[in-house]
């Protein structure tokens, strides 16, 4: 024992009346891009993006949910018990202790959480993988968790819009993980087929299965500025076919100009956007009348034209 740490300063504290008081340890915050300190109340109230470069900064669920649902206002879903550590997986550390870490880390369960409330006019189904869980990797959790909002926002008859953040699927889980590649596919095949709208914001990195399945799947795709979006990276991908790739080729901007993406969105726009994406595509206007649109909302008639816009647009009569 220390007699002088032990002892005698806490002694001489009582009698100053000195305590240490809790000072955050996070107040300030380096911007990845461009290196740029950012008070932490100037990060929040500019949504974490940065006031310097514009880079958008990886969020976990509950700010996504707070930032799109009317009034901050919303319900967590309670998704199934997936099944655990089925393959009993251990590397440096047991599976089951990695899902411990991550979950009193970051108080989610798993890497996707689902949740209900009101966006604009009409309630809808949103779905968020936080990369900070693991990097939002697709287990049997993720994969239950996607058809649990599929099925919820079926019931409801609303939207159901999903944020991809992903390093792809779970190497812990092995062939499970894999198999979560179908069933997200059923659960957008579940909402298409009850004709309502399912779009997809692809946000930084939206990589591997992730990408391979769900995440490509929208009838509307949008994407943040700058975000990471693609199967494999750069350097696998130059060292496999041996040639040079163009630089930024993987980034949200070069998919819009190469049609893989419908629109590049900042997150100060998005709330706005997806509303209006929703509210056309639960009640769709005539062509004719896309005159009276706003501008994005002109080519958003022509995008409704989709696997769930276009019928709906043929008969005039919104989805049911």
């Amino acid at each position: 024992m220390n007699w002088l740490k032990n002892v005698i300063r806490p002694k001489l504290r009582q009698l100053v009346g000195v305590e240490k008081r809790d000072v955050r340890d996070n107040l300030w915050h380096k911007c990845p891009a461009c290196s740029q300190m950012i008070f932490h109340r100037e990060l929040e109230k500019n949504a974490h993006v940065c006031q310097h470069c514009g880079h958008h900064m990886r969020i976990g669920a509950h700010r996504r949910f707070k930032s799109i649902f009317n009034d901050g206002e919303y319900e967590t879903m309670v998704l199934p018990d997936a099944l655990v550590d089925p393959l009993k997986f251990k590397d440096l550390k047991r599976y089951t202790d990695r899902l411990k870490d991550a979950r009193a880390k970051n108080d989610t369960f798993d890497a996707l959480t689902v949740a209900v409330g009101v966006l604009g006019g009409q309630r809808a189904v949103i779905a968020v993988l936080d990369f900070a869980f693991m990097g939002g990797s697709m287990g049997i959790a993720v994969g239950d968790g996607l058809l649990t909002g599929a099925r919820r926002a079926v019931e409801e008859n609303v939207p159901f819009i999903v944020f991809s953040s992903s390093g792809g699927a779970r190497m812990q889980e092995g062939i499970h993980s894999l198999m979560q590649l179908a069933r997200s596919t059923i659960a957008v095949e579940e909402v298409r087929d009850a004709r309502l709208p399912y779009i997809v914001v692809l946000t930084d990195p939206t990589t591997g299965g992730v990408s391979a399945s769900f995440a490509m799947l929208g009838d509307i795709a949008i994407a943040e500025p700058g975000a990471m979006i693609g199967f494999a990276g750069q350097r696998v991908i130059e060292q496999t076919i041996r040639e040079t790739l163009p630089e930024g080729f993987q980034r949200a901007e070069y998919l819009l100009e190469h049609g893989m993406v419908d629109m590049v969105v900042h997150r100060h726009e998005l709330r706005d956007t997806l509303v209006r994406i929703a509210d056309m595509l639960m009640n769709p206007v005539a062509i004719g009348e896309a005159e009276t649109l706003p501008d994005d909302g002109v080519a958003m008639a022509g995008l409704a034209a989709s696997s769930t816009g276009e019928a709906a647009l043929n008969d005039g009569e919104p989805p049911s």
